[in-house]
Formats: C-alpha cells, sequence, structure tokens
C-alpha cells in the first residue's frame, strides 16, 4: 500500500506543507513517486512520521529528531521505550495537574476558598513560562536545550524542590563568600564557581567551560539576571562572573 500525501497528512493530523518541509529537509522522504511526481508513502514512512510526531510532541527541535532517528546504533525499540518514558512522565504530570483542578472545582462547588499556596502547588517553585520563549529562540536547536527538555519533562515536584534547595544554600555560601571580601580568582570563589557548573550538568544539560564562560557573560549583561544575583548580595552579579572566568580557565589551563 502506499499513500498520497493529503492521505498521510488527514491520517496524522499535520498539514501537507508540513510533510513538504519534511521532504525538503530530508526528515521524511517518501518511499515512492506517482507516475506524474507525486509522493506516495509507504508502511515505513508512516512509522518513521508517527516517530517524528511522538519527538515533536516531546518539545523535541527537528535537528534533534533527525540526529536520533538517523543513529545507525539504535534500535528502533529503543525509541519507543525512550518515548514511553518520557511519555509516562508528562501524563503523570498531567494528572496532578487534572488532580488539582479537580479540587479546584470541588472546592468552589462547597464554597471553599483555597489558600494561595494550595492553588499553585502542582506547579512548584518553577514558573513554566519565565524565560521560556526567549530560551527556546536562543538555545533551541542545541544538544543542551534538547537535553533540559528531556530531563525536565521526567522530574517531579520533589525533584524541583531538591534542586531549588541546592541552589538556594550555594547562593547562600557564595553570597558569604562576597560579603567576607573573598577574591573571586581566590581558590574558595573558584571551588564555589565549579559547583555551580556541576549543578548545571546534574540538573540540566551537561556545561562544558566554554559554555560555561558565555553563562558569566550574561548574568552580568543580562539586567534580568544581573538584577537577580545582585538582589542576593551587591556585587554578586560581577563577582560570580570573574569567578566563573577565573575557574574556567584554571581548568582548561
Amino acid at each position: 500500500m502506499s499513500y498520497s500525501v493529503g492521505q498521510v497528512a488527514g491520517f496524522a493530523g499535520v498539514t501537507v506543507r508540513t510533510l513538504h518541509h519534511y521532504d525538503e529537509i530530508g526528515l521524511l522522504v517518501p518511499g515512492g513517486r506517482s507516475h506524474a511526481g507525486h509522493r506516495r508513502y509507504n508502511d515505513a514512512d508512516l512509522d518513521r512520521l508517527q516517530q517524528i510526531l511522538f519527538y515533536r510532541e516531546l518539545g523535541f527541535p527537528l535537528e534533534e529528531v533527525a540526529a536520533l532517528l538517523d543513529d545507525p546504533g539504535t534500535d528502533p525499540r529503543a525509541h519507543l521505550r525512550r518515548q514511553h518514558e518520557l511519555l509516562t512522565a508528562r501524563i503523570e504530570k498531567l494528572q496532578k495537574m487534572a488532580a488539582a483542578v479537580e479540587q479546584a472545582m470541588e472546592a468552589r462547588r462547597m464554597g471553599i476558598n483555597l489558600t494561595p499556596e494550595e492553588r499553585f502547588e502542582v506547579f512548584g517553585d518553577d514558573d513554566p513560562e519565565k524565560y521560556a520563549e526567549e530560551t527556546e529562540r536562543r538555545w533551541g536547536g542545541t544538544e543542551a536545550y534538547a537535553e533540559s527538555q528531556r530531563r525536565a519533562a521526567r522530574y517531579t515536584k520533589e525533584d524541583w524542590q531538591r534542586m531549588q534547595a541546592e541552589t538556594d544554600a550555594w547562593n547562600d555560601r557564595y553570597a558569604a563568600a562576597v560579603a567576607a571580601g573573598e577574591s573571586p580568582t581566590g581558590g574558595l570563589a573558584m571551588d564555589l564557581a565549579e559547583e555551580h557548573r556541576r549543578h548545571m550538568g546534574k540538573w540540566f544539560f551537561e556545561c562544558p567551560y566554554a559554555m560555561h564562560r558565555c553563562m558569566a557573560e550574561m548574568y552580568v549583561a543580562d539586567e534580568r539576571f544581573k538584577a537577580h544575583y545582585d538582589a542576593l548580595r551587591p556585587g554578586f552579579a560581577e563577582h560570580l562572573k570573574e569567578a566563573i572566568l577565573t575557574n574556567a580557565a584554571r581548568h582548561e589551563g
């Protein structure tokens, strides 16, 4: 059996334009052509499209999807297992959100006012929209972004709370170092900078020193990041930038 581009678009709930784009970039090249030169898709093409749409639904950029599907060392069953794990994590999160909505509906029906904490408990301490659009615009095509998306999809509220507790503890120790007059090029500051880098690797994505240096520059150049850090201690952002740069030079040199 083979199917026209219109039929496949109807099966998958995507536009014909999307299928044309996938063909043009080599992500999904139809297995055949009609005598008139029109695209014809076979069952293997439909299987690949299903994999593509699974990964896209999970937030993977097209470049990452192509790399995953075209990896000769990856068994097709491994893709299904991986997608099952990611989807299961998402389902769990959505179930928690559905339970929160049900709680709100029941509370409203009974005339009970939920506390602010109860209303937003399901979201934890993370703002799901904070910087999200800008982050995707800047880094959406990178492996680091894809990795952070994969990890975040698996985290529970308890995971976010542990991560935030570690972040807060590190912030307190670094602010204390700044207050004590520690030099940003000294051993303590560099050790804390290295801990900062490893924290990123533990929770979000592998952070090589080149990337860490870019982040350091952003902490000072971007007023939002600078304001965040300087609110912890005046001069925090600039101090951290210098510590990260010095630490990177120490390890790379």
